[in-house]
């Protein structure tokens, strides 16, 4: 577990280039290139850009419903 940040999805909504971030919490990889974060107290997936080296939340779409 640790602590990063991210774009999130909710934050940048309709926006093609937003420099909008805020800080998840890494909890575990879930695959190759997806991990489970929390973001404001959601579950999430996200994607980590090797490129650019952020991490991408996806907090409406790929949300975690336990």
């Amino acid at each position: 577990m640790f602590k990063a940040t991210a774009y999130i999805y909710s934050l940048n909504q309709g926006k093609m280039h937003s420099t909008e971030k805020a800080e998840i919490t890494v909890l575990e990889q879930a695959g190759d290139n997806d991990y489970i974060v929390e973001y404001n107290g959601v579950k999430c997936h996200a994607i980590f850009n090797f490129f650019t080296g952020n991490f991408y939340a996806d907090d409406i779409y790929r949300r975690i419903e336990e």
